[in-house]
């Protein structure tokens, strides 16, 4: 069994600001470095065979404090970034209720349709997650990995291992710097969509 130890990066002052990032590029500030090092400290006692990580700068910057930590090697895996939100990124939720208000009573409605013009829907958030997560599972058979990713595709790759409904996703955001750990006993089948 592959063991899956999925961590949202540290905080940024988006975060803070209740901002939507999605693939902007925004660096940890300085709660957010103070998370990292604090799971660092915690997970200085459990053994890791490997660390990958998003390639967005809130994620390696989390990744790479970890790394020195646990004296492993960052490995770059642009799949699991987050979830792209389009025209959203950079708005505020109650900006995008201002500016957006019928896409995003869409998106309330129906949380698998991407609302926002350019932006991706959960099915392909899903795919990818389920993807990377199944390659690394046959690449580690019987490992321990740590993957420093993002929000909402830790709370996408979950509800499948764990068999939630898709549509409950945002209710699966662990806080930053949280692990949530999957066991992959076998590969993960991705849902009807």
């Amino acid at each position: 069994m592959t063991e899956l130890w999925l961590v949202r990066h540290g905080q940024t002052d988006w975060n803070l600001a209740n901002i939507v990032q999605g693939h902007s590029d925004i660096p940890l500030n300085d709660t957010g470095l103070t998370q990292a090092r604090e799971l660092a400290e915690k997970l200085s006692g459990t053994h890791f065979d490997a660390l990958y990580c998003s390639d967005l700068l809130r994620a390696r910057q989390t990744a790479d404090i970890l790394a020195e930590s646990l004296n492993l090697e960052v490995v770059i895996e642009p799949r699991i970034r987050e979830i792209r939100q389009g025209v959203w990124e950079g708005y505020s939720i109650p900006e995008i209720l201002l500016m957006f208000p019928e896409e995003f009573r869409r998106k309330n409605e129906n949380p698998l349709v991407p609302a926002a013009e350019g932006a991706e829907s959960v099915a392909e958030v899903v795919r990818r997650m389920v993807g990377v997560a199944n390659e690394l599972r046959e690449r580690h058979m019987g490992q321990r990995l740590l993957l420093v990713t993002h929000g909402f595709a830790i709370a996408a790759l979950t509800c499948v291992a764990r068999q939630i409904p898709i549509q409950e996703v945002a209710q699966y955001i662990p806080d930053n710097g949280t692990p949530v750990v999957i066991n992959m006993p076998e590969a993960l089948l991705v849902p009807e969509f």
